[in-house]
């Protein structure tokens, strides 16, 4: 099907042409002929010039690029082209421009008519989507979706599943990198603990074995067996850049290792777990892939035992670890050729206590705080005053609901970790208390961070 449209400037113009019938994508309906003006330039070595002295002129739009083929029947150099004019500026001279004026008359370019044609491929999601819904739908047209791997993850609302089909293999066509659209089918965790989704295709195979790049980690896992969500790269790179170097952190609930492994590349000792199989066999085969099995230890098992066990673990450890710094070749020698001396070896001796614990699971991660009580009741001599060593900070994700400044929230926050502690824990003149901001995961629920200095009173028992 074609349309041809007269050359009076209107917003529609350049729109696919519309059909709120269509259930099964027809890309072929999406075609469309507009005729314009065009500037052709008869001689190649003056394109570039014309298209600077032409700028007001040139049709600027996104996905139509201005410069285009002469048609045939203009005398003009083989390498010559002809520059897109605005729909207002006409063939006849009475709507040119003073610049396009002068170029004609010093012969250097030529007005002709030009056919410019349309298809499916000159739209993008957005406006096929446009073209294709309701009216009365067209406010909240689905365009937001995570993108996992070579997977897109949509969550579409009741009034566009009849359109789901159209709206994957259209999303599928505008995103060259997607192989596979799904749409989920029932809230993360709502039927199982390791925070997976059941889901449909909408479009491509069903493979769900995807390949992310994060923090300069490569991680590959089934999306369909353990829990990934891109909208906490953020979060993750945030958490990470606290942790330094030589230091020991619990990531109580470690997925397939969002922080794990950026934090072991960083060459800190980090004792990661998780529940779920499917987590802890990614977590071990990347944390091989990233080559940091030397400061990742990977564990599966229930985390509130994981919290106590690795405290015994650690204490028992004798880890250390040499690092030989190379010099490429092209450094080897200075400018005289003086053979440069190696710098010494890194030595990386493994702590006995934790500098950070983290605790991602936001739905209950507060309800595993009680074991941090008397958690070190028998071990004062590792920390102030007897050493230089802190108690190890706290990190615990929550829902809370959400406000412009959040203040109630934390107040709600810190009461709700004061109860598991059995301690008062206030934000007000805690330097080192943080509840950070995360994300909205709905239109009044909030992801926090939460990140505290575990309080003496409680680590040790009462009186400190």
């Amino acid at each position: 099907m074609s349309q041809s449209i007269q050359t009076i400037p209107s917003p529609d113009m350049f729109r696919p042409p519309i059909n709120r019938a269509m259930r099964t994508l027809d890309r072929s309906f999406f075609k469309k002929e507009i005729n314009l003006a065009s500037a052709c330039v008869l001689h190649a070595k003056k394109i570039a010039s014309c298209r600077k002295d032409l700028s007001g002129d040139i049709l600027k739009l996104d996905r139509l690029p201005p410069i285009r083929p002469v048609p045939p029947s203009i005398n003009a150099d083989s390498n010559s082209r002809c520059l897109l004019l605005k729909p207002d500026v006409r063939v006849d001279e009475s709507s040119w421009s003073s610049q396009l004026r002068e170029l004609v008359n010093t012969q250097e370019v030529l007005v002709a008519p030009y056919r410019l044609q349309l298809d499916y491929n000159c739209w993008n999601y957005h406006d096929i989507m446009s073209a294709i819904l309701p009216e009365s739908e067209q406010d909240e047209i689905p365009v937001g979706f995570s993108v996992v791997g070579h997977v897109a993850h949509l969550n579409l609302r009741n009034q566009y599943l009849p359109y789901k089909s159209i709206i994957a293999s259209v999303l599928m066509d505008k995103n060259p990198t997607i192989r596979t659209v799904i749409n989920k089918i029932d809230d993360v965790g709502e039927e199982n603990e390791f925070r997976t989704f059941r889901y449909e295709v909408l479009a491509g195979p069903d493979d769900m074995n995807v390949e992310v790049r994060e923090q300069d980690c490569t991680f590959k896992f089934d999306y369909s067996k353990v829990y990934w969500n891109p909208r906490l790269s953020t979060e993750h790179r945030r958490l990470v850049s606290k942790f330094k170097p030589g230091e020991a952190i619990c990531d109580v609930m470690a997925g397939v290792g969002p922080f794990a492994l950026p934090a072991a590349k960083k060459r800190v000792w980090v004792w990661a777990n998780d529940l779920n199989p499917e987590s802890y066999k990614s977590l071990v085969e990347n944390s091989k892939r990233n080559k940091v099995t030397d400061f990742l230890r990977p564990s599966c098992e229930d985390g509130h035992a994981f919290i106590h066990s690795t405290l015994k673990q650690l204490l028992n450890s004798a880890r250390q670890i040499t690092i030989y710094l190379k010099l490429s070749r092209s450094v080897r020698t200075t400018k005289n050729q003086t053979p440069l001396r190696p710098s010494p070896p890194e030595v990386f001796k493994e702590p006995k206590t934790f500098s950070h614990y983290i605790l991602n699971l936001p739905a209950t991660a507060t309800t595993f705080l009680p074991n941090f009580i008397r958690l070190y009741e028998r071990h004062k001599h590792l920390f102030e005053p007897h050493t230089n060593t802190k108690l190890p900070m706290i990190h615990v994700y929550c829902f809370s609901t959400k406000s412009d400044d959040n203040k109630a929230e934390e107040a709600k926050i810190c009461r709700e970790i004061s109860t598991h502690l059995g301690y008062e824990i206030e934000k007000v003149g805690d330097e080192e208390m943080e509840i950070w901001d995360v994300r909205d995961v709905a239109p009044q629920k909030r992801m926090f961070c939460a990140s505290f200095r575990l309080p003496r009173e409680v680590a040790f028992g009462k009186g400190g």
